[in-house]
Parts: structure tokens; sequence; C-alpha cells
């Protein structure tokens, strides 16, 4: 049988009317979580659909295929980790970077590992999805130090001709590569180390032996 999850519905009429993007978010959720429990081969956009109590015409409106469904869900995922309108202050770029990262319990981490593990599947299938899964992961994080490092600029603590978006993208894709490939959690200590020895350095900014140790902990 085949699983309508993976065909892009263009025979479907379109009837014009303005979509109503008022429950993605529940739909995405519940995409999120069923791709944890079964994987993504096993899961099926008719699955997303009961269980984010939504009409299966709405989510098949809403997305052409189950591989666009996940890196949307993914994206939402990593947005909400990000509040981009609320970004850290603490003085030092060390301390806003540490500040940034948000401690995951076991059970969270877990269920974002199982996402990303089934979005490397995905990926297994159909490699031309490579760059929309990186931007997916990867660009919340990216907005987010870019923004961080401005800051660092103006109050004089980087260099005004630094590689801000290069420097920007070093961790969250060290990030990605340690989710997707390793399949192992990004926690504080994989960040402290990136900052420390990788970033910090760059930058040509003393690291943790002389920072104050009121921003060790976010």
């Amino acid at each position: 049988m085949t699983d309508r999850s993976d065909i892009i519905a263009t025979d479907a009429p379109r009837l014009g009317r303005k979509r109503d993007a008022s429950r993605d978010g529940a739909i995405l959720e519940a995409a999120i979580t069923i791709l944890g429990e079964v994987g993504y081969d096993r899961m099926t956009m008719d699955m997303v659909a009961v269980r984010a109590k939504a009409g299966k015409a709405t989510v098949y409106r809403r997305w052409a295929s189950k591989g666009d469904m996940v890196l949307d869900a993914v994206a939402q995922m990593k947005r909400e980790q990000v509040d981009l309108s609320n970004l850290p202050d603490t003085g030092s770029l060390r301390g806003d970077m540490l500040a940034l990262f948000k401690p995951s319990t076991v059970e969270e981490s877990e269920r974002k590992l199982r996402a990303l593990a089934g979005l490397s599947a995905l990926l297994a299938q159909d490699a031309s999805l490579s760059g929309a899964a990186s931007n997916a992961i990867v660009e919340p994080w990216v907005a987010a130090n870019r923004s961080l490092l401005h800051a660092a600029v103006a109050r004089g603590e980087v260099a005004a001709d630094a590689p801000i978006e290069t420097i920007a993208t070093i961790i969250p894709s060290l990030g990605a590569y340690r989710s997707l490939i390793e399949r192992r959690p990004f926690d504080r200590a994989f960040l402290v180390e990136m900052i420390d020895h990788v970033l910090l350095p760059a930058l040509s900014i003393k690291g943790a032996a002389t920072a104050p140790s009121s921003v060790d902990e976010p």
C-alpha cells in the first residue's frame, strides 16, 4: 500500500481560501511527538492529523509531503529554544553565550534527539533536502549569535572588523554535526568547550580563566 505521506498532491483543486495558520503549531508539535515515537519511516501525515485533532484535509493542504512537514517541525522546535526578542545582556560575550543556553530535562533532550534522528532518516532518503535541514537546525542559533556578537562589537569587546557571519555559525554548525551525525546532545559542557577553546580564541578574547565566575551558570 502506498503511503499518502510520501506523495505530493498535485491534482487536488485549490479553492483559493486563505489558510488558517492557527493550527500549525499544534500540528507541528504532534509531528515531533510522532516522529520520536515511531521514527520517520513509520510516521504518516494521517497519524499526525489524528494526534493534533486536525482535519486530514487541513494537513495535506499545508504540507505537500511528510518530508516538508518534518523540516517545518524541526525548524519550529529549534525556534522555540531561542527567544530572539529577549536575548541575554550580561556584559560579556562569554556570559551572553552561556546565558543563551537553557538546559533541558532528560526527557526533553531524548525527545529532541529522537526528532533529529528522524530528520537524519529523511536526509538519508533525500540528500537534496540537506540545505533546508541545515537551515532549520542552525538558523535560529546563528541569528542569536549574530546579535550577541554585534552587541559585543558595540561595547568594544570584539573588533569591528571581526568576521561576524562566520563566527556566528561555528557553534550552531558543530552542534548540528554533534546532534545529527554523532547522535549526542548539545549540553552545557559541549557549549563551554566550544566557547572557551574555539569561539573566544578566534576573536582573540580571553576565556574562562579570567571570566567572571558569575556568568559560569546561565
